[in-house]
């Protein structure tokens, strides 16, 4: 829209016409009202407010209904300007500037004397302009804003991967809305995933921002986990340790599988089997077996004098 002033003259006296161009609507709406804060309300108040708005009427929310899409659209119109403090501050210069009076044959509207000086002035500050165009151009698209947000997954959830579903709660306009999570195999506490598009929307045609995830995991009562290997502990006897022995050992899937225990095996010393930890798109982990030597609490009288004749025969040797 291009907006004539009063001509007015240079410093050599010769006739000089003033044309600015600016958005029609900034003097058609009150987006103050828009979004139900005053003029004077602070940028976090805006944004709460745009926020709270957004999430009662974004049309994922309101489908089919064409009041709160167009609700929507104003709310969004709103907070493109509001939400920016260099934009809002001519927007506000503008709608102070008093009455103008728009010409129907040519879609603008005129300004007298040196109110045309003052808008010209101000509309040459903003930043959002672009060497050659004119400050009525289109709105700038903004992308929507990040979220962040926690989930909690038991221990085979994360190891085997799985799909599950997330709630967001709080001040975002995805609140109460589920969204779908894929949880690849072998995913680590603390571990992001990241989903496009399920951010705030964009304001003025602009791309939705992401979410971020962030992963934790319950402990398992039986396994442990070192990366992609799994572990776990394997109880054995003093005569097991000492004289080698066939063991048994659970395994995270599936039936437990035999391992051989070499003769003199230490309390605390490791085992390893290959391919029973968790398996990934890339690789395949182990399975880590910790020897736990376990000392009896009780002995009959002859388990007692056994020992007692082979700790003698240590000794003397």
């Amino acid at each position: 829209m291009e907006t004539k002033g009063a001509a007015s003259c240079d410093g050599e006296g010769k006739r000089v016409d003033k044309t600015v161009e600016v958005k029609r609507e900034w003097l058609e709406n009150d987006y103050y009202k828009d979004l139900g804060v005053s003029p004077g309300a602070s940028g976090k108040e805006i944004t709460k407010a745009y926020r709270s708005l957004a999430r009662k009427l974004h049309p994922d929310a309101n489908p089919n209904n064409e009041k709160a899409e167009e609700r929507f659209k104003k709310v969004s119109a709103a907070y493109d300007v509001l939400g920016d403090d260099e934009r809002r501050s001519q927007y506000d210069q503008v709608r102070q500037m008093g009455p103008m009076n728009f010409q129907s044959n040519t879609n603008g509207f005129t300004m007298e004397g040196d109110l045309a000086d003052l808008f010209s002035s101000v509309m040459g500050r903003g930043r959002h302009q672009s060497a050659g165009m004119r400050f009525g151009g289109p709105s700038r698209p903004m992308r929507g804003q990040d979220l962040s947000a926690g989930l909690t997954l038991d221990f085979a959830e994360a190891v085997l991967g799985t799909t599950t579903e997330l709630t967001l709660s709080g001040d975002t306009s995805q609140a109460g809305q589920p969204i779908s999570v894929r949880i690849p195999a072998g995913i680590s506490n603390g571990q992001k995933i990241k989903l496009t598009g399920k951010g705030e929307p964009g304001v003025g045609g602009g791309p939705r921002g992401d979410l971020y995830v962030t992963v934790r995991i319950k402990p398992d009562p039986v396994f442990g986990r070192q990366g992609n290997n799994l572990t776990v502990t394997a109880s054995v006897s003093f005569v097991q340790a000492a004289l080698g022995a066939e063991i048994s050992v659970p395994t995270f899937q599936g039936d437990p599988v035999k391992v051989r225990l070499p003769a003199g095996m230490q309390s605390g010393g490791a085992l390893r089997v290959r391919g029973k930890g968790i398996a990934t798109a890339k690789s395949c982990g182990d399975l880590l077996v910790t020897v736990l030597v376990k000392v009896p609490t009780t002995l009959t009288d002859s388990q007692r004098a056994a020992l007692e004749a082979f700790a003698e025969q240590m000794e003397a040797e």
